[in-house]
């Protein structure tokens, strides 16, 4: 599971994979829930949290997160998982983003929320890493550019390219 917050907590990708469906109920709950345990920690703590609680997952569950400005980059994963091997997983995800973005913000997760679902979705699919090597990830990304041909600039384009220029 994929979710990345804002610093206001308004999710702005949210993936839901094996063992975290529910009705949408549950899932704010969740969503709440593990925003919560995370914007309440301190820079200075730990990226990893245990979880006990049956809502996030239960026992043997771990919230490995990062907080890059004004984004928060979490998943949730088992046991099993590599803390760091996630860490760095996170990282892959938002050295893309940037090369793809330059310098990624919020308003590029909001105005280009399809190509974003690309890009992770080269990366991970229904739960399973797929590709960690960003030139592979980018290369899969220009030939998806190009299929798709010239494309016309719309007013999400606009404002966000607005918005760009004034960082």
């Amino acid at each position: 599971m994929c979710i990345r917050d804002s610093n206001h907590g308004k999710p702005r990708l949210i993936k839901l994979y094996d063992g975290f469906g529910g009705g949408e109920e549950q899932q704010q709950v969740l969503v709440r829930e593990v925003f919560a345990s995370v914007a309440n920690r301190s820079d200075f703590a730990c990226n990893f949290i245990e979880v006990n609680d049956e809502r996030i997952g239960g026992a043997g569950t771990k919230i490995v997160y990062r907080h890059y400005a004004t984004l928060y980059f979490i998943l949730i994963v088992d046991s099993s998982e590599s803390e760091l091997g996630i860490l760095d997983l996170i990282q892959v995800f938002v050295e893309t983003l940037d090369k793809n973005f330059e310098n990624v913000c919020e308003l590029d997760l909001i105005f280009h929320h399809d190509r974003v679902n690309f890009i992770l979705d080269e990366i991970i699919m229904g739960g399973m890493v797929l590709e960690t090597n960003i030139n592979e990830i980018l290369n899969a990304t220009e030939a998806m550019k190009e299929r798709e041909g010239p494309q016309k600039v719309g007013l999400g384009s606009r404002i966000s390219e607005a918005f760009s220029r004034n960082k």
